[in-house]
């Protein structure tokens, strides 16, 4: 433990018991950072710790003032290619950010530097899927160690509003079609469901068969069909949704659930995060993606929240909304004399995402072929964990 005269102090949890039962104070600060997203909160984030988390790396900073918490890192090191700290959340997270209490930010950005710069050692810190506007973007400016900032995925945003307001962004001829669209939703007499928190269980069951199901042959993403996602994702949304902070929603046609999907909320914004959906919808001419972005819109309306996020993706469905464009950060940072290690894991993260774009743009057979590879591998995925752990269980 670390302090300092005005009575704050930094510390380092490395012990996955003693993150657990943060859980009050840590909910508590959550609340108090506005610019904070569903991925910071603490039943995500200590679900994701028990599915995905390993002995002996956890690396949360933690600050006090007067024994209150005003920030914290939720980080975790890892030994490939390099030593670095990490965001907990992974790769099935679509933001990462650090907590500051919004009346304490300067104490806490400070504190938490201090508390960084001591953690990170022979380590770089590499901030991935970091949303503009974050409290990490605070602490970027004011390090005074060596940094980089580099771009990372692209989000879309629409404002929460009621889907009447969102048709009328659109061209009048696209208005219209998107109008016939709902009609039709309306006229098979599809409707939507709220699942209670004691049957997320079973509903989240369904939604990674269905989703698999739409997936099938296409490139699923194989994470999706793991045992420990399906645990993760059961255990993160009941928690939310007992929080305020998740809802779960069936899609049920003539009584049979042809649609599920999950919702994750925060103090500004509300998004869609994964969905499941019978492929024979497509065979009623149903538009899967207008059905539940209308469910979507009203949720973060009646939310009072000020942002709809599509989170990650620029898939052409969700351009025709004309939704805001919005880029993730990656910041790199380093204590001044571990800066050529900072620079070495700069050039890996730019010659990757290069190499990337490369075959993406001149090569376009290779993403069949990333999609053929995905399918075979989802393909034995789903023959290992089909029976039972199917019940008991991101957007791609």
């Amino acid at each position: 433990m670390a302090g300092d005269r005005r009575g704050t102090t930094v510390t380092l949890c490395r012990d996955p018991g003693r993150f657990a039962a943060l859980r009050e104070e840590w909910d508590a600060l959550h609340r108090r950072c506005a610019a904070a997203t569903p991925f910071q909160s603490h039943a995500w984030l200590h679900s994701w710790w028990l599915s995905y988390g390993a002995n002996g790396l956890l690396r949360v900073v933690l600050a006090r003032r007067g024994g209150r918490l005003i920030g914290a890192a939720p980080l975790m090191l890892v030994h490939r290619p390099m030593p670095l700290l990490v965001p907990m959340g992974g790769a099935i997270s679509d933001f990462f950010d650090v907590l500051v209490d919004d009346e304490e930010a300067r104490s806490a950005i400070t504190a938490l530097e201090r508390g960084l710069d001591r953690a990170a050692r022979q380590a770089v810190i590499d901030l991935r899927e970091v949303r503009p506007g974050a409290a990490a973007e605070t602490l970027y400016e004011s390090w005074t160690g060596a940094r980089s900032r580099l771009t990372d995925s692209t989000c879309m945003e629409l404002p929460a509003e009621p889907i009447d307001g969102l048709v009328k962004r659109m061209q009048s001829s696209r208005a219209q079609r998107v109008r016939a669209k709902l009609r039709k939703i309306d006229a098979l007499g599809i409707e939507a469901r709220t699942v209670a928190e004691h049957e997320v269980p079973g509903a989240v069951g369904r939604l990674l068969s269905l989703h698999e199901l739409q997936w099938r042959g296409r490139g699923v993403n194989v994470e999706h069909l793991r045992p420990r996602f399906a645990e993760h994702l059961v255990r993160a949304t009941r928690r939310m949704l007992v929080d305020g902070d998740a809802a779960v929603t069936e899609f049920r046609l003539a009584g049979e659930v042809v649609a599920v999907s999950t919702t994750l909320q925060s103090g500004l914004l509300s998004g869609g995060y994964l969905y499941g959906a019978d492929p024979g919808l497509r065979d009623r001419k149903v538009d899967v993606a207008t059905m539940l972005l209308r469910h979507e819109a009203h949720l973060a309306a009646g939310s009072g929240r000020g942002v709809l996020s599509l989170l990650r993706g620029s898939e052409p469905y969700k351009n025709q909304w004309h939704p805001e464009t919005v880029t993730n950060q990656r910041l790199l940072l380093a204590r001044s004399g571990m800066e050529p290690l900072l620079r070495v894991r700069e050039s890996q993260v730019t010659m990757r995402d290069r190499a990337a774009e490369t075959v993406s743009t001149r090569f376009p057979a290779a993403r069949d072929w990333r999609d053929r590879l995905n399918s075979w591998r989802a393909d034995g995925v789903a023959r290992t964990t089909a029976g039972p752990s199917a019940e008991a269980s991101h957007r791609t």
